[in-house]
């Protein structure tokens, strides 16, 4: 049976969720968006085994933990199989009866080395029908191991990400007649994307508002909100004018509404021929009012061709 206290929110009404859903619009107080694109989500209530994936995880981690797992991995399998050598028996390998049990170690780790990667050299054999035994399992998980990493490395190369830097902060700054809401972004990448596609919405709470349907998502009129061409830098514009829920809003206000500016962008990726996204938020601190966005355009060459400083992205100055 439904609760007939709970007050339910309009039908018609396009402003009240994004997907979050209503408890999380109504009891989040956090940030929907982290700057990374991130959600500020957690999923509970899966088993540990049932959470962990290991492919999802290995191709959305940084090259450097990347290879530092790798390596890591690389160290420990052999030496484990070193150990297994040992075990074995003092006369497993070639030279080992005469050997301390460091010395057999080290001969054992690197015997290992050679196998996995199926070096080869000769200078080193089993003897015993144990050690053979273990050489013929380390070679099939050597095989295996090998094609599981370059799989995913592939993956890691041929996966379409947006590499897209957003402005450290957004600013209110003057706009022809008026003001208006504005951020950068630009392109890290050498690819070339087009058919680039922003969308900026509105987060926060009604005033007074304590109900299922107390947050609202409004999405903002922007100047424009595609690029045919990406090439160099792109400055979001929202004017705010007598139809922008911005209009009249001062730092305070919208920070006692908790609002939020929620960013996506979409475009088509050239080299991979796929379109890929990223997203982004700002928070009211995040936002300077009374600022504008220094240009980023560098002089002319001789050649006469335009350039960009990146390293500009984020440098502001005051208006009156």
């Amino acid at each position: 049976m439904s609760d007939t206290n709970s007050p339910i929110p309009p039908p018609d009404d396009p402003n009240l969720d994004l997907g979050f859903g209503s408890v999380v619009a109504r009891e989040s107080r956090k940030r929907f968006l982290n700057r990374d694109g991130t959600f500020n989500v957690r999923r509970e209530g899966l088993g540990s085994w049932e959470a962990l994936s290991f492919y999802h995880y290995f191709l959305t981690i940084s090259w450097p933990r990347f290879l530092a797992w790798v390596s890591g991995a690389y160290v420990v399998l052999n030496a484990l199989f070193a150990l297994a050598f040992i075990a074995c028996g003092p006369e497993a390998l070639t030279g080992f009866s005469n050997q301390t049990m460091w010395e057999r170690f080290t001969r054992s780790f690197f015997f290992s080395v050679h196998t996995l990667a199926t070096i080869g050299y000769g200078n080193i054999v089993p003897v015993t029908l144990a050690a053979n035994i273990l050489v013929a399992f380390e070679s099939l998980v050597g095989l295996l191991g090998f094609a599981i990493i370059a799989g995913i490395m592939f993956s890691r190369f041929a996966r379409p990400r947006a590499e897209i830097v957003f402005s450290r902060y957004a600013v209110i700054a003057p706009y022809r007649d008026g003001k208006a809401l504005m951020f950068r972004i630009v392109n890290k990448k050498r690819n070339e994307i087009v058919e680039m596609e922003a969308k900026v919405l509105l987060a926060r709470r009604k005033r007074g508002g304590a109900s299922v349907t107390d947050r609202e998502f409004i999405q903002l009129k922007l100047e424009r909100d595609r690029v045919v061409f990406f090439p160099l830098s792109w400055t979001i514009v929202h004017p705010i004018d007598d139809s922008s829920p911005l209009r009249g809003c001062a730092a305070a206000q919208l920070k006692e509404m908790d609002a939020e500016l929620l960013i996506l962008l979409n475009g088509f990726d050239e080299t991979f021929s796929q379109t890929v996204h990223t997203r982004s938020s700002y928070k009211v601190d995040e936002v300077v009012w009374g600022a504008k966005f220094t240009s980023m355009f560098n002089p002319l060459d001789d050649d006469g061709i335009i350039s960009i400083d990146i390293r500009k992205l984020h440098e502001i100055e005051r208006t009156e």
